[in-house]
């Protein structure tokens, strides 16, 4: 079983590696952990293959990356909990969510993900670092060598869309109706004017 595995995954998974690599590479904005990534993909694709062969390879390969991902952005927003007093007159109870309520959320978030996905790729990088990883506006336009007026921009161009999508709107036909100047706005920090 171990050869026809391997096999397996040779012809129906490592053919996808560009892209997988490219994916990641969208979708995580620390660069330097993108090999570390891709094999932790591998080895849960490679585990789950030797239970049973997934019927759509490729489709699994990027479910899987994107479970991954969203695995490591849980982790980096995980904080210590330390005991701060008496809870017992708080009365919160936390084991009493409904399976409806717990659905729902999974459901939400599902459909912010999806939404955040089809941000620009520079509109997502900006909304991903000041949003998910609370980053200031300032170390944001820092690290991406552009202004604090862009990153401004950015981010209202990013929560315009991503309400537009998770209330049903048409986000391209927002898009369109957007001034010109958010679209064009890419000044680097250095004040000299970029435009694509």
């Amino acid at each position: 079983m171990s050869a026809a595995l391997d096999a397996w995954f040779t012809h129906e998974i490592l053919v996808h590696e560009a892209a997988l690599l490219h994916y990641l590479a969208r979708h995580w904005p620390h660069r330097d952990e993108l090999h570390d990534l891709r094999q932790e993909v591998y080895a849960r694709v490679y585990r789950a293959a030797g239970q049973a062969l997934p019927q759509q390879p490729r489709a699994f390969l990027f479910t899987t990356a994107r479970h991954l991902l969203a695995d490591r952005a849980r982790r980096l927003r995980v904080v210590s909990i330390e005991p701060m007093g008496d809870f017992e007159h708080s009365h919160v109870l936390i084991d009493d969510v409904s399976p409806e309520r717990w659905c729902g959320g999974r459901q939400a978030l599902m459909r912010l993900a999806e939404a955040l996905d089809r941000l620009p790729d520079r509109c997502r990088e900006v909304v991903w670092l000041r949003r998910v990883e609370e980053l200031s506006q300032k170390e944001v336009a820092m690290r991406l060598g552009i202004s604090e007026k862009t990153v401004e921009k950015q981010i209202a161009k990013g929560m315009r869309l991503m309400a537009a999508q998770l209330l049903g709107g048409d986000a391209a036909a927002d898009r369109d109706s957007a001034p010109r100047d958010m679209d064009m706005d890419m000044e680097p920090a250095d004040g000299t004017r970029h435009t694509d």
